[in-house]
């Protein structure tokens, strides 16, 4: 357990009031998802709910590993573009999916969470991969409690995607969150049940299955931030923020 940092039940119910605003943030983002907009303007709108609901913005300035600092609020990944997308001047089109992941700062807590939404009418194959990422997120939040591990998340997330006939995006996992963004244990959304790190009570951790509708293997973005499908094939994302707690889970961002 080197690196995981237990929260205490003051912290987690303080996690619990920011979860509460994040998911404001992403359904007021949510709502102005349309054909014909920026995704920039998506950030606009964040840094506005930011300001309005009176948090920080976890992502802006953050610079993971020593890497450069990533220069917004919001990562806005459209279509072949799994995550860390830099929102620009790219227009929104009928038939697009488009994950908007956001973290923010509340009372010197982080919550992190990421939604996928269709932009207007979207195929109905495109709606089955939001719908399959979106129900094995949930799928995987049966599997917290104490004595469970990180492979009993990651094993349940891979075996109903693929079961579906969709890949599951190895290169990117979740993790802890709450003292800092990124935190101890990784979870890769795949592994052994039984293998990885055992769960306890007080761990904070970010769930996110990332899926693609044709293979796993990634490829950076032109905008040297974001990553993307190799095959340039559609992927989806979801993503919560979860209290583990005596007896099971309490999702924070719901």
């Amino acid at each position: 357990m080197d690196g995981v940092i237990i929260k205490s039940k003051e912290e987690i119910n303080v996690m619990r009031e920011g979860g509460r605003i994040l998911a404001a943030v992403l359904n007021e983002l949510s709502e102005a998802v349309k054909p014909g907009i920026k995704t920039l303007d998506l950030e606009f709108l964040a840094e506005k709910l930011i300001l309005k609901y009176g948090v920080k913005a976890a992502f802006k300035d953050y610079s993971p590993s020593g890497s450069r600092k990533y220069p917004n609020i919001l990562c806005v990944s459209v279509n072949e573009e799994i995550v860390h997308a830099i929102p620009s001047e790219r227009i929104l089109a009928e038939g697009d999916i488009v994950s908007l992941d956001c973290g923010i700062w509340y009372k010197e807590l982080c919550l992190d969470a990421a939604i996928t939404v269709p932009v207007g009418q979207i195929l109905p194959e495109t709606a089955r991969l939001v719908r399959v990422t979106k129900k094995a997120l949930k799928r995987a939040l049966k599997k917290i409690r104490p004595g469970n591990t990180t492979g009993d998340i990651g094993n349940t997330i891979e075996r109903y995607v693929q079961s579906q006939g969709f890949g599951v995006i190895r290169d990117l996992v979740g993790h802890g969150v709450g003292k800092k963004v990124h935190e101890e244990p990784a979870i890769p959304n795949y592994g052994k049940r039984h293998g990885g790190v055992v769960l306890q009570s007080g761990m904070t951790i970010a769930i996110e299955p990332m899926v693609s509708m044709g293979d796993y293997r990634t490829a950076g973005c032109d905008d040297g931030w974001g990553v993307r499908t190799a095959d340039k094939s559609l992927s989806a994302h979801f993503e919560h923020t979860v209290a583990i707690t005596e007896d099971g889970y309490d999702v924070l961002t719901a």
